[in-house]
């Protein structure tokens, strides 16, 4: 016995591969049992050195940005440079490029400030404090009730924001956290003077396109560089981030400060979960690849074309891979039965209640996914016709515009097949719409009706609104309060447990951290922590657009021999692309842009084993921004 004990204790006595640590944590609740995981993970900075308010100097987070609460930029010049993902700037880069100067395909680097191109309505926000309200808003809500006011979350962000930006002269938002148990309000210091500096082409920065997109290996040059400008002038910040050029090694510290969009990671009953994964999330994909083959294929034969629906199909793309990468994890980790597991403590009413509603919900929900995603986003030019339907006037201009930024051929193919899903899949069909289902055998000649008269096109969206769907569901109560109700006993259930809490993600500042690592994402295969040039070249293929990047970039890519992407296990979703991946001291290592497909229930789990952050190695921007002439102002403004 004794021979058979004395391994196994040295065993124990060994020290155990780290386990990614959950959570995206409030910068400002940094509290002493966090601060030591933390250290333990690695960091060498103090909590005070990551975000206080009243701190003399600088903190980390004042380099840290939102870019209009969808993507995160950092300043990395005490000139106003930012840094974030060239997707994050994909849309703008869209936007300003013509057929004679096509910035998506080409690339632009600003020789010098007078050459920087404006964004119109592009705006960034840097948080300046957090403060606890929740008595407040407990305080406001007793007072509007004595006083009969009506009320509800709306009413009560308005007032408080008013008040303290009113007293801050900052932008403030109320942000409701665990489904009421907190709130707080952040405080904002805004910029809408936003210049474009440079981005590499997107055959460079999105090598490998949608295919590998959530997928790793990856080979991006995912970056791109906005300045901040105030009264005129280049942002003089009070802090930016100094470079770390060594790069990193599988095992060093990594920490994300970043913007994260939305979790439900606790007000997701399992009865949700198992309606999305039997119901709603198939009909979505299904519908969405169908509109994906079709105007990926347009786009392989138009360069035109491409240009015209390079933004719509990049949206698209990663929304829709985002759902079926989704539904796959849902069903591989049994996310449902996860959950259904952790509501043993809850109050089985409550649970009964929330199962009896998905199922009695179920079918009208369907319908309504499928009028969503034909009718409404069927095709690019329904917006159009939606803005027309709401305009009192000047709906030819409206219509005359719309045009102008859609091609007819790949139109009429979408509405045709978005017609017929439309009357295969829904049973709520007006009048005017089952009249002309009869007058047609055919529904490319429907479609093709339909878009040489707009007027009948906006009648016929218009005969059936969700109102008419949500009309016909029968509630078995209040689906707002049972969610509610549901995410503040999940809540207290697990402090009742003594497990340390983060907040759902809801587009506040947040800190996760972590360490550059491996992964194992099936069973008998593990993948490295990083990816190098080779991929580049093994994967390059001139005749798909995705994988030919310029044979100019191939050939100074041979000098180049370090990391391109690399893969920490810090926790992070939507919001967090364009974060700055930091070292144990604070320095700037990498940006964040993707996650990898076995992280996509993180919505509702987190799959710690599983769960990766995809980033682009700092010391590739840095070689490629020095095989580029015109870049080389950008890299004397870095610090390193």
């Amino acid at each position: 016995m004794r021979k058979l004990l004395t391994p196994l204790i040295l065993l124990l006595l060994l020290p155990l591969p780290a386990v990614a640590d959950e959570g995206m944590w409030m910068v400002h609740a940094i509290d002493a049992a966090l601060q030591k995981r933390m250290v333990q993970r690695g960091l060498q900075l103090p909590a005070g050195a990551i975000y206080d308010a009243d701190a003399p100097g600088a903190t980390l987070t004042d380099a840290v940005a939102s870019l209009g609460f969808y993507c995160t930029g950092s300043l990395v010049s005490p000139e106003g440079l930012l840094l974030t993902n060239h997707h994050c700037a994909y849309s703008d880069v869209a936007a300003i490029s013509t057929p004679d100067h096509n910035y998506l395909e080409d690339g632009f680097w600003a020789m010098d400030r007078r050459s920087e191109i404006p964004l119109k309505g592009k705006k960034v926000f840097f948080l300046r404090r957090v403060m606890d309200v929740t008595e407040e808003v407990a305080a406001l809500e007793d007072s509007l009730a004595r006083r009969g006011e009506r009320f509800g979350y709306r009413k009560i962000s308005y007032i408080l924001e008013k008040k303290y930006a009113g007293i801050s002269g900052l932008e403030a938002s109320l942000d409701r956290m665990w489904s009421g148990e907190k709130y707080y309000v952040s405080l904002y210091k805004t910029y809408d003077d936003v210049r474009l500096v440079g981005v590499p082409p997107v055959s460079v920065a999105s090598f490998g396109g949608d295919e590998d997109n959530w997928e790793w290996p990856q080979h991006k040059a995912d970056f791109a560089f906005f300045r901040i400008y105030e009264n005129g002038e280049p942002l003089k910040s009070p802090n930016h981030l100094e470079i770390a050029s060594t790069g990193v090694q599988e095992g060093d510290f990594a920490m994300v400060l970043g913007f994260p969009g939305r979790t439900r990671r606790y007000s997701t009953p399992s009865a949700r979960i198992r309606f999305e994964e039997s119901i709603l999330l198939p009909t979505e994909n299904r519908l969405q690849a169908r509109r994906m083959e079709i105007i990926r294929r347009w786009m392989d034969t138009d360069p035109q074309v491409r240009m015209k629906y390079s933004d719509a199909f990049f949206s698209l793309s990663n929304a829709a891979e985002m759902q079926q990468g989704q539904l796959e994890c849902l069903r591989r980790f049994r996310v449902g039965e996860e959950r259904a597991a952790e509501e043993a403590d809850l109050p089985g009413g409550l649970l009964d209640t929330l199962k009896a509603e998905y199922a009695a919900i179920g079918a009208v929900e369907k319908e309504k996914a499928v009028y969503r995603e034909t009718l409404i986003r069927g095709t690019q030019m329904a917006r159009t016709i939606l803005r027309m339907s709401n305009a009192r006037e000047c709906r030819e201009a409206i219509y005359k515009a719309g045009l102008e930024e859609v091609d007819a051929l790949v139109e009429k193919e979408l509405l045709a097949a978005a017609l017929e899903e439309y009357f295969a899949g829904v049973s709520i069909v007006g009048d005017g719409q089952n009249a002309l289902r009869q007058r047609f055998s055919d529904y490319g000649d429907m479609a093709e009706w339909l878009w040489n008269h707009p007027e009948e096109w906006m009648d016929f969206i218009g005969e059936v609104k969700i109102t008419d769907f949500n009309a016909r569901e029968h509630h078995v109560g209040n689906l707002t309060d049972l969610l509610s109700r549901y995410g503040r006993a999940l809540y207290a259930s697990r402090a009742s447990r003594g497990i340390l809490q983060y907040p759902d993600a809801n587009s506040t500042l947040r800190l996760s951290y972590g360490a550059v690592s491996t992964l194992e994402p099936r069973d008998g295969i593990l993948a490295d922590w990083r990816s190098s040039a080779a991929g580049i070249f093994q994967k390059a293929d001139p005749s798909h657009h995705d994988f030919a990047p310029p044979e100019a970039f191939l050939s100074a890519l041979k000098g180049y021999g370090g990391t391109v992407n690399f893969l920490t296990d810090n926790d992070i979703t939507g919001g967090n692309s364009g974060s700055p991946v930091l070292d144990a001291h604070g320095r700037l290592v990498g940006l964040a842009f993707d996650g990898n497909k076995e992280s996509l229930a993180s919505d509702y789990s987190c799959t710690s084993a599983y769960n990766r952050c995809v980033c682009v190695d700092i010391r590739y921007i840095l070689w490629y921004l020095s095989t580029i002439p015109s870049a080389s102002p950008i890299l004397s403004e870095l610090t390193r």
